[in-house]
């Protein structure tokens, strides 16, 4: 990039659109043969889907999209990136998308090996950042993109055409947006998320544990012993850190999942309810309907004929 400039943002950003629209030609979420990086595009708004994010940054190229977490809402536009932390079930809704100007966004996973790395290998926190664990903070944040950041995307998309490009290019490539990010503005929660004995990192940890086992019955104190935290400093750091309790977390992971399985493998409501752990149909059909607006059938047909 030439310069920090707006005029440079710009211009990435319209070279950006151009590769999206070639790469993305109709509507959906398009992987990529970059490991974790994705294409999406949207040619309408749509209603409120719930989804399961895993850490991540999602870049808007164009459109706006609002996204709902526990109870933080955010709306984003043109060149700003939602960043993401932690695993986090969530809402979100595109607000503008049109066939003529259609909804484009980039996906990439973060990896916590190459994090994991960079921060045993540089002097982090950066001069003048205060890296505060007890500072109010969610897993979820927007954020105005810069010209470096935006330029390791584009380089990225650049070599989507080119196999031998991607195998040489794709892994330096990551690896300089992890470097970056962790230099940016976000980067102490980045920091105090992947660092060992902070008490986020444990929270991490539990929500990890709730991800792979959230078919199971939860026992808070049970859980704040596995992460060797005092169960009220684990509650209180665990809605600090997700918006939600624990409790929370593990119906929302729940009933994301079973609108997953209604969608993709056309479970009938009642299979879908037993497979993500609920024991009564009647008490799945009413926190489903209070997290959806609707009941599982209507729901799922709402969503199919978008």
């Amino acid at each position: 990039m030439a310069g920090n400039n707006r005029i440079d943002l710009d211009a990435t950003n319209r070279f950006l659109t151009e590769a999206l629209m070639d790469f993305a030609p109709k509507p959906g979420c398009f992987e990529t043969g970059i490991s974790g990086f994705a294409l999406v595009r949207y040619d309408e708004p749509t209603g409120i889907i719930g989804c399961f994010y895993s850490p991540k940054i999602a870049l808007m190229v164009q459109g706006k999209k609002q996204s709902i977490i526990g109870t933080e809402e955010v709306v984003w536009n043109k060149n700003q990136y939602v960043f993401i932390d932690i695993d986090l079930p969530s809402e979100g809704r595109i607000l503008e998308a049109a066939p003529e100007k259609p909804c484009l966004m980039i996906l990439m996973n973060l990896d916590t090996t190459i994090l994991s790395e960079l921060l045993a290998a540089i002097p982090f926190p950066a001069k003048g950042e205060i890296c505060d664990e007890s500072s109010p903070r969610q897993g979820m944040a927007v954020v105005d993109i810069d010209p470096c950041l935006l330029d390791v995307f584009l380089r990225l998309t650049d070599i989507l055409k080119s196999p031998a490009e991607q195998a040489a290019l794709a892994p330096l490539l990551i690896r300089e947006l992890h470097y970056r990010l962790l230099q940016g503005p976000l980067g102490s929660r980045l920091r105090i998320i992947y660092t060992q004995g902070s008490k986020n990192y444990q929270i991490a940890q539990a929500i990890l544990w709730l991800k792979n086992n959230y078919t199971r019955p939860l026992h808070i104190n049970e859980l704040a012993k596995l992460v060797n935290m005092a169960p009220s400093t684990f509650r209180r750091h665990f809605l600090q850190l997700t918006t939600m309790t624990p409790l929370q977390y593990q119906k929302r992971l729940r009933l994301y999942e079973s609108q997953h399985l209604m969608l993709t493998e056309r479970m009938d409501a009642a299979h879908a309810a037993y497979s993500v752990g609920y024991g009564s149909i009647n008490q799945f059909n009413r926190e489903y309907k209070r997290m959806f607006g609707d009941p599982p059938g209507k729901n799922i047909k709402k969503l199919l004929a978008m």
